[in-house]
């Protein structure tokens, strides 16, 4: 069976594969899973749910951003692997599918998943979802980002207003944790990913301190997490008719105006709208941006996109009859990638890298250390770069990065550092702790070909080879 996974901030949600449809799955209580870790009161964890007085972990998927592998988290006293509470986590999603929700699996069936990262994920990651996944015991069949799958649903759903004067279709997705845009080419049943932008860290969980600190400027008190569950579960209730926001602060009862509100959350709507300028570009067109008039509408997903005023200022900027609210923004992710693994329906994807990758490596025996993009931003993927030369050095010293940008030559904005990688041209040090060899420079090297290939997953494999006697390794490279 297969089924689309969107693993939230907030919420995790889950949507079926069934003969043309992509019904949301739903479970006992609710049709989504809440993303959380708590410590009952065993002191054993637990894994989308929690009580009273119980230690939690929530939001633990903004955690990943600046992951490694080994990066620990602490909860009720004690230090877990993050990397493992994710595929705890999602071991509990597994279960629930099978044992508690109305999928109808049958008892040993294999589930095939297509599942989703913020488009703006590092590398590091992409490999640590796609691993917990499996860890889990889930086939993953599809690695997309949380846009791009958004962008299979508009297609599915609103398919009529693309044209061939309007191809265009620009996804704004506001989440739990993170905002994406990506511009989305629609020809046929095929998408495009064109290019994309965001915020790594801005969200509904943003949205709900910036209310909790509203709060508590007028009427004292300090930042809480039973202040902030009870103004997310407030905010979350809001509708278009609300006029008061009422929470409970230290036994008293606090009420502000709702316009109160959205005035204090205006500043990170207006921080969304300035992020998703870069996205509205077609670099095979230029540098300027693709004309209002070929765009057939922004697409607006994501649980946090709920708040009225994200709508409201998105339909005063872009015009009413563009812009569109997806009619499930908490699951049109997990649809979009249940679509995308529906191979009756016939769409097909092409994305591209969300950031630059390259590498510094050493120049005049260590003395002076260069920078070399390798594979740009917006690179249709997948990709295979090639480069050959010849060696300079004994040792190559290879120093992996992404960026968000490039200015002057030099890496700028968010600089992610990735493995490191060292490389024998001197043969006679092949068996060496290369670690512990000076880098000097060689009369003649060889000629060494190296060989980078970036999945459609954006995850990236280096293979460096010497063409002289054919002596080659291969990394898998991820964030450090």
């Amino acid at each position: 069976m297969r089924f689309g996974i969107d693993f939230g901030t907030t919420h995790t949600v889950v949507a079926l594969v069934d003969r043309g449809n992509y019904p949301i799955v739903s479970f006992e209580h609710a049709d989504v899973i809440p993303s959380i870790v708590s410590v009952d009161s065993s002191g054993a964890l637990r894994f989308g749910h929690t009580e009273h007085g119980w230690p939690v972990l929530r939001s633990f998927k903004r955690l990943l951003d600046a992951a490694r592998p080994d990066t620990a988290v602490e909860l009720a006293g004690k230090s877990y692997a993050l990397a493992d509470l994710l595929a705890r986590f999602l071991g509990h999603v597994r279960e629930e599918i099978a044992s508690h929700s109305n999928a109808g699996l049958r008892k040993g069936e294999a589930i095939e998943v297509a599942v989703s990262v913020p488009a703006n994920a590092s590398t590091a990651q992409r490999l640590m979802t796609m691993d917990a996944y499996r860890r889990a015991g889930f086939e993953v069949k599809a690695v997309l980002n949380e846009p791009s799958a958004a962008g299979f649903e508009y297609a599915h759903r609103f398919r009529e207003t693309v044209t061939s004067k309007r191809e265009y279709v620009l996804v704004y997705d506001l989440g739990g944790g993170t905002f994406d845009a990506s511009l989305i080419h629609m020809e046929g049943r095929n998408n495009e990913v064109i290019t994309s932008s965001g915020v790594s860290r801005l969200g509904g969980d943003d949205f709900d301190e910036t209310i909790a600190r509203l709060v508590l400027a007028r009427h004292g008190g300090e930042v809480t997490r039973a202040l902030l569950d009870d103004v997310r579960t407030q905010k979350e209730a809001i509708s278009p008719n609300t006029r008061r926001f009422a929470v409970d602060v230290a036994e008293k009862h606090v009420v502000l105006p709702i316009e109160d509100v959205y005035e204090a959350c205006s500043r990170l709507v207006e921080q969304t709208l300035q992020a998703m300028e870069p996205a509205m570009r077609d670099p095979r067109r230029g540098d300027d941006p693709v004309p209002w008039n070929e765009l057939a509408g922004i697409y607006v997903v994501g649980g946090a996109s709920s708040f009225p005023p994200v709508y409201r200022r998105l339909r005063e900027r872009f015009g009413a009859h563009r812009v569109r609210r997806s009619p499930h923004p908490f699951g049109s992710c997990a649809i979009g990638l249940a679509i995308h693994l529906d191979e009756a329906a016939g769409y097909k994807l092409s994305e591209r890298l969300s950031r630059h990758f390259g590498v510094f490596r050493e120049e005049r025996a260590g003395e002076r250390i260069s920078f070399d993009v390798l594979v740009p931003k917006d690179t249709a993927l997948p990709a295979e770069v090639s480069r050959r030369y010849r060696a300079a050095h004994n040792v190559g010293h290879y120093r992996f990065v992404e960026c968000g940008r490039i200015e002057h030559g030099r890496p700028e904005g968010n600089l992610a550092a990735w493995d490191e990688f060292l490389f024998p041209f001197d043969p006679t040090l092949r068996s060496a702790d290369l670690s512990n060899v000076a880098v000097k420079r060689l009369g003649e090297g060889p000629e060494v070909e190296e060989v980078y290939r970036c999945g459609a997953d954006g995850t990236v494999e280096a293979s460096l080879r010497v063409l002289d006697d054919g002596f080659e390794r291969t990394v898998r490279l991820g964030r450090r």
